[in-house]
């Protein structure tokens, strides 16, 4: 487990069996929650069989800590490619604002992406998930400050956080009410200008 001030090791992605199995995983807690993962319910939802997923994972702890840093490793890695696009000239406050608002709020908001959002909830009940959910968000505020730091904003990894907990938000907004986040960018917009972008 990494310590609060080194960066967390971001895994790579998982291989055949494994990454079925945490596919099935992400699948079943944002349909059901995590009550409805069992070993039986995995090895159907993944095809696989049910010593594999004890082979793979010794306990359930594990399976869920590992599905969520991978899944988050995925995104990150996603959003890093996305940022990497736009050369320096091109990044504007405004469009950084809209791509993250389209990849936050995007078709492509389905079951596997709510299941983070359970797994975050599962981890202030379970403290041992807590050091995968802080890795988590120690990614995503290590990736907000560097697009803020593209865009030449002050004080990028003070915001970062703030920015995340925008983003995070309005996520939770949408999943609960169903609206859409038309008003993140503002939101961004707001917040960044108030700090001095």
């Amino acid at each position: 487990m990494s310590s609060d001030s080194a960066p967390a090791a971001v895994p790579g992605p998982a291989s055949g069996t494994r990454q079925n199995i945490i596919d099935a995983v992400l699948r079943i807690i944002g349909q059901d929650g995590i009550a409805a993962v069992s070993n039986r319910r995995i090895a159907k939802e993944a095809e696989v069989s049910l010593g594999s997923i004890t082979y793979h994972f010794a306990t359930q702890h594990e399976l869920l800590r590992e599905s969520l840093l991978l899944f988050v490793a995925e995104e990150t890695r996603h959003f890093t490619a996305l940022a990497d696009e736009c050369p320096d000239d091109c990044l504007d406050i405004r469009q950084a604002a809209e791509v993250v608002a389209l990849v936050a709020g995007g078709d492509g908001f389905d079951s596997r992406h709510i299941a983070p959002f359970e797994l975050y909830v599962q981890a202030g009940r379970d403290e041992r998930l807590r050091a995968a959910a802080a890795e988590c968000f120690a990614a995503y505020d290590r990736l907000a400050a560097r697009i803020l730091t593209r865009l030449g904003l002050p004080d990028a990894d003070r915001m970062a956080p703030a920015v995340v907990a925008v983003v995070f938000g309005q996520q939770l907004r949408r999943l609960a009410t169903g609206a859409p986040m038309e008003d993140l960018v503002d939101a961004l917009l707001v917040l960044t200008r108030r700090t001095g972008g």
